[in-house]
């Protein structure tokens, strides 16, 4: 059964109901690290939409296990941001709206969600 998930290693992606869904697993206290494993996804194994102009609205969440990991959420924000540019949409000034929550979770993964403001 074919879920819409992309696969690349560590990292999937989907697009519904004009909602890009970017799901990291595992954490690190390195933000650095999710740049060049999200953008290595999108380059190698990403054949879904384009980037887009206009205003964007981006979600990121960090569930963690046990003690919440010793990680700034500005730094994986920026992270994240620079590695979806280029693919979600065009730069990273059309984020109109972003929200970025740490939160105790089932696994340890980070989530993200892009969508087109109208």
């Amino acid at each position: 059964m074919d879920d819409g998930w992309t696969h690349h290693g560590k990292v999937r992606a989907r697009e519904a109901d004009g909602v890009l869904e970017l799901v990291v697993d595992g954490l690190t206290t390195q933000a650095k690290y999710y740049k060049p494993l999200i953008y290595e996804f999108f380059r190698k194994a990403w054949r879904g939409s384009r980037p887009a102009w206009g205003e964007f609205s981006v979600e990121i969440g960090m569930d963690y296990v046990g003690d919440p990991p010793w990680l700034d959420l500005d730094n994986l924000a920026k992270a994240i941001l620079d590695s979806i540019k280029g693919y979600a949409f065009h730069d990273d000034a059309q984020v109109a709206r972003l929200l970025v929550q740490r939160q105790s979770g089932e696994r340890e993964r980070i989530t993200v969600k892009v969508r087109k403001l109208s």
